[in-house]
């Protein structure tokens, strides 16, 4: 199977991919506040091409290659799916941010980088799941950090992850609520920065999607550990146009790896079976 990649992937968002470093995403909002043009699974299956969206700085499950080119297990499984829907995955490489907005509006047609489904998510666009996964936190070895009672810590967390959006915010406001002093949030644009800020001692401790988690502090040589368990389970999903019928395409092909026993031979590589599920949902989350 011939893999195309686009890095940068549009032009409105070079800058942005090229730098990796900041958070400006004004270009993406603006073109997606525009009307969508719904490209429908018909039309994309004529195309033989399926474009995927990735920001690439989620190790283990969407980082680049010694060529700058996305890989990951999470790569790896939606590869396999456009090859069993018969088509050619042509990556493009974007800020987190901006992948949603440009489903929505048509520009690609798959995402794939550790969305977490939501009903938040889903007013915009639809998601096929594949994966049960939730939080956990890392800190130095031996700092005593506590999830559960984080209140005047700083904490790294990628920018625009429901770490960052969710959990965070949640936890910091029942501190004050408490009356004791707010989280301060750290957010970063990939997950590599935000594990440096801990061992650096920016920050505490990070919150990221467990794989995440485990793949840093097994990257770290003995610095980081993770503590507490981990929480807040939800699904991972594959993003796609609302109306436009790639939630069942994709379900379909999906559902067929799940069968073959593809599926579950690249999580059970990456390490990650302990996550798989046997039925390919939409819209699962809440």
């Amino acid at each position: 199977m011939k893999i195309r990649y686009a890095v940068p992937a549009l032009v409105a968002v070079t800058a942005l991919a090229l730098t990796g470093c900041t958070n400006d995403d004004s270009a993406v909002k603006e073109s997606s506040s525009n009307s969508a043009s719904v490209v429908s699974a018909e039309e994309i299956m004529k195309s033989g091409v399926l474009i995927i969206g990735t920001d690439a700085e989620y190790p283990p499950n969407e980082f680049k290659d010694a060529d700058g080119n996305p890989t990951g297990w999470g790569v790896e499984l939606a590869n396999a799916v456009a090859e069993e829907m018969g088509l050619e995955p042509e990556w493009q490489i974007m800020p987190f941010e901006g992948i949603l907005p440009r489903i929505e509006e048509g520009a690609i047609n798959m995402g794939s980088s550790s969305f977490t489904d939501n009903a938040e998510r889903q007013k915009t666009v639809d998601f096929v799941n594949f994966l049960d996964a939730g939080s956990m936190w890392a800190a130095p070895v031996g700092s005593n950090v506590n999830p559960d009672d984080a209140c005047g810590l700083t904490i790294a967390v990628q920018a625009d992850t429901v770490q960052h959006t969710d959990e965070l915010p949640a936890k910091s406001k029942a501190c004050e609520d408490a009356g004791k002093p707010a989280i301060e949030i750290l957010p970063f644009d990939g997950q590599p920065a935000a594990t440096t800020a801990v061992v650096q001692g920016q920050a505490a401790a990070f919150s990221a999607d467990f794989p995440v988690t485990v793949d840093a502090v097994n990257s770290t040589d003995g610095v980081l550990e993770t503590v507490g368990e981990m929480f807040d389970a939800a699904p991972y999903g594959f993003a796609v146009q609302k109306g436009s019928g790639m939630d069942k395409a994709v379900q379909k092909a999906l559902q067929t790896l799940m069968d073959n026993g593809t599926y579950l031979e690249i999580l059970t590589k990456a390490g990650f079976e302990a996550g798989a599920i046997t039925e390919a949902t939409i819209n699962a989350g809440k």
